[in-house]
């Protein structure tokens, strides 16, 4: 992300706006020398960069260096935000005071809310004077800072890059997903799994059916191909034919029996209470003298407290008649222990050696001539010996090759310093940090930008690209070049579970939770997701310099925002997630202190009006 702030700092500082603003504080602190100043020790970092944000993830110190040199960007970008606010603002009471017609502004302006220590002072006499030193001492103390970190480059010994941008894959002109309908190396537990849902199998003749549903957890890593597996098996014709009803629920984090309980029931029978009693006998009803089959898709908690909620849901499916079935997916084995299910479970392994070269081909040599497979035969098997059987890692690096043409850069690839990397929290690791290197810097950072959604949570496209133009994350203002953004990351299979709108467009998505292991990995200080389940309780931040913050409001009663968010004073972006769609109070005076907010996401709490200042000072979503 460091890489495509400085881009962008540089480019700002270049522009055409930007000097006639320069040329209005010349005089004051000698601001034009500092801009120069300024712009040099940007370039000389910049050449650094890639190789600083390779070596982050295993070198703690350069880790340090970065988080500092972002923090003097971010900085300087709500510098360039205020300039322009007030250039704007001048524009806007010259015409007034000219008589002219009031401006109509089509193009969208974020406005930073004053604080009562750095405020502007438009108007007549000495304000703008005011307004324009204090802007000239910022930049004096940003360029002395940054100074000192463009000098401390010099002893982490960074390699500079000769070339400003990265080989990007040609766009083909099919689409760029891949067809996932075929499966390579799980024929097996295939026909393990659809042998247990449908009694055919001898082990599940067992006296756990006489006691209600049979649970079959399926349990492995992440991106091992779980919930693949378990789709398989849903989506059978066979398996479809013989249960009577059928539910698929992603789980997730926590386990929350109310979310689960109403997914089961359906839109049409759920009651209007959220009372459990209420809606545990609902479940009870739907269910009652049905052969069922539940899927309960990526089961975490682990606590034994969190089980009663488990003991109590069993309780309300016991009504279905025998043969009901409850499939399980799970990373952890001692969640199919809390459920009483471990005869029956299912472990995935990883791919064979032999089916994770299918795999890895059927998607980075699609339709290719023997020949060319050939060529590239001894470089691909040694990359795909790399992702250690994983699905997803070959997924990930099949997706990364399709677009590959040239034996040096498969090459490149199997060479890459990325591979080397030994602290990172999961192997997967390894292989989606190559794919990230090879991004753009512009859609690197609108990539980890989706750290800050919840795990399972799905993406809407259009507000997507919209957080990302909040955050000036796009070179023009354009629907366009955000798409194109997009399409880059599903193409090398950053995102899934694709769903389209009734003309075959692509309208959201979803990221692996892999996937969104890693972008929090990368943005570990700067994107938060806070469970707040008590408004009274106080909440940590990790840093003072969080710049995207999530809430996931999950208590039974409305809350007010926590109380520690004065802190968050560089906040660029706050979003607020209550499933139960309660109406939760909101202390709008703290909203209006966080000056730097972009984007402000009030869409799933029940708030009916905002104050009508958030309207003019950042773009927000409330629904």
């Amino acid at each position: 992300m460091a890489d495509a702030l400085i881009s962008f700092l540089i480019e700002q500082l270049a522009s055409t706006a930007f000097e006639q603003m320069k040329e209005k504080v010349r005089l004051i602190l000698d601001v034009e020398n500092e801009v120069d100043q300024l712009t040099r020790s940007l370039k000389q970092i910049q050449a650094v960069l890639k190789d600083a944000e390779k070596r982050q993830v295993k070198e703690a110190v350069v880790q340090v260096w970065l988080d500092e040199l972002k923090e003097v960007a971010y900085e300087m970008d709500n510098v360039l935000d205020e300039w322009n606010t007030e250039a704007l603002k001048q524009q806007i009471e010259k015409q007034e005071h000219e008589g002219e017609s009031a401006l109509v502004i089509k193009k969208k302006v974020r406005f930073s809310m004053p604080s009562p220590s750095n405020c502007f002072c438009f108007g007549q006499g000495s304000r703008p004077i005011v307004v324009r030193h204090d802007i000239a001492q910022t930049i004096k103390d940003l360029n002395s800072r940054l100074t000192k970190i463009a000098e401390e480059r010099d002893k982490y010994q960074f390699q500079s890059t000769t070339t400003s941008g990265i080989e990007q894959p040609q766009r083909p002109k099919t689409s760029s997903l891949v067809d996932v309908s075929k499966i390579f190396g799980r024929e097996d537990e295939k026909h393990t799994l659809i042998s247990m849902l449908l009694g055919h199998s001898t082990s599940t003749n067992t006296v756990e059916e006489e006691r209600g549903p049979l649970v079959i957890p399926v349990v492995g890593m992440g991106g091992m191909g779980k919930t693949t597996l378990a789709q398989l098996a849903y989506n059978d014709e066979n398996v479809k034919a013989h249960f009577e009803k059928s539910r698929w629920v992603c789980v997730s984090d926590p386990f929350d029996e109310i979310k689960i309980a109403k997914a089961i029931i359906g839109n049409d029978d759920t009651p209007i209470s959220d009372e459990l009693d209420a809606l545990m006998q609902s479940v009870s009803k739907s269910m009652e003298t049905k052969r069922f089959l539940l899927v309960l898709d990526d089961v975490w908690t682990e606590d034994i407290a969190e089980w009663e909620k488990w003991e109590k849901l069993k309780l309300a499916l016991m009504s279905g008649t025998k043969g009901s079935r409850i499939l399980v997916t799970t990373r952890k084995e001692i969640v199919a222990q809390r459920m009483e299910a471990t005869t029956h479970m299912i472990h995935l392994d990883k791919l064979s050696d032999q089916d994770s070269l299918s795999l890895f081909y059927h998607i980075a040599l699609p339709n290719r001539k023997k020949d060319e497979i050939d060529l590239f035969n001894a470089i691909g098997n040694k990359i795909v010996s790399k992702c250690s059987g994983l699905p997803l890692a070959i997924k990930t690096l099949g997706s990364l090759m399709r677009y590959k043409n040239k034996l040096d850069q498969w090459h490149d690839v199997l060479n890459s310093e990325m591979w080397k990397i030994e602290q990172v929290e999961k192997t997967i690791f390894h292989p989606l940090l190559v794919s990230y290197d090879d991004l753009k810097s512009e859609i690197k950072r609108c990539l980890l930008l989706c750290a800050s959604f919840p795990k399972d949570y799905e993406i809407n496209k259009d507000n997507l690209i919209q957080l990302w133009m909040s955050q000036n994350y796009l070179n023009s203002k354009k629907n366009k070049e955000g798409q194109e953004y997009f399409d880059d990351l599903v193409m090398r299979s950053f995102f899934q579970d694709f769903q389209m709108d009734d003309y075959e467009n692509l309208k959201s998505c979803k990221m692996h939770d892999i996937v969104h292991d890693f972008v929090q990995f990368l943005t570990r200080n700067e994107c938060f997701i806070i469970e707040a389940n008590d408004g009274n309780q106080e909440t940590i931040l990790p840093s003072d310099i969080v710049h995207h913050l999530t809430l996931m409001l999950a208590a039974e009663s409305p809350l007010s925002l926590p109380a520690p968010f004065h802190t968050c004073k560089t906040l660029r972006s706050l979003a607020t997630f209550n499933d139960r769609g309660d109406t939760t109070r909101i202390d709008w005076d703290l909203i209006l202190q966080l000056k730097c907010l972009r984007a402000l996401n009030l869409s799933r709490i029940g708030v009916e009006e905002v104050p009508k200042e958030i309207g003019r000072t950042l773009a927000f979503e409330v629904h």
